[in-house]
């Protein structure tokens, strides 16, 4: 039945969420939502409207970038302002996967986003795309393919926050190296 929700989970969920402040909580629902590309509807229609019929709905002036696809890639790296190359191939990544549905691309493909969102060319992109590789934003897709990695996609859904964007690599980053010494130990 659709409207069966299962208690353990939303128990899991709800207890993890409660160690969090209220900003750490929006932005960790939203990362799930566009990691699992759920969007919520716009109308208060249905289960949303159970749970708030008490309540008046106040607008929603805070769109994030997973629910406004009419961004044009030069308006999305102005808003999220990567100042790195590093930076700007996560950001090029994330709107090739959200924004043109193109989960899978190549470096080329990265660069011609690049001169269409009118950026400053870069020196050597295949160094760049490499380097992002290497830094956890983008994984291995296949066939010389790259794709966007969850860590570079939370780290895109931070920016323009450059030190919560850093904070969230490095936690990524910790979890790797505690399970390599793990994985070499046993």
């Amino acid at each position: 039945m659709a409207n069966d929700v299962n208690t353990d989970v939303l128990t899991t969920i709800v207890n993890a969420l409660k160690e969090l402040d209220s900003d750490a909580q929006k932005r960790t629902l939203t990362a799930v939502m566009a990691f699992l590309a759920i969007e919520l509807p716009t109308s208060r229609v249905g289960f949303t409207n159970r749970l708030h019929d008490t309540q008046p709905s106040e607008p929603r002036n805070n769109t994030t970038f997973s629910e406004d696809r009419s961004l044009s890639p030069k308006e999305f790296l102005r808003d999220k302002s990567p100042v790195t190359d590093l930076e700007r191939i996560a950001c090029l990544a994330y709107y090739l996967t959200h924004y043109r549905s193109q989960p899978h691309f190549k470096t080329v493909d990265l660069s011609a986003l690049n001169t269409e969102a009118a950026q400053t060319k870069f020196s050597n992109a295949t160094l760049a795309a490499n380097n992002a590789l290497t830094a956890g934003l983008l994984a291995q897709a296949g066939k010389g393919s790259k794709q966007l990695s969850a860590a570079g996609e939370t780290f895109v859904q931070l920016l323009p926050d450059r030190d919560e964007a850093k904070a969230s690599l490095k936690k990524v980053r910790k979890r790797k190296a505690k399970n390599n010494k793990n994985a070499k130990s046993e």
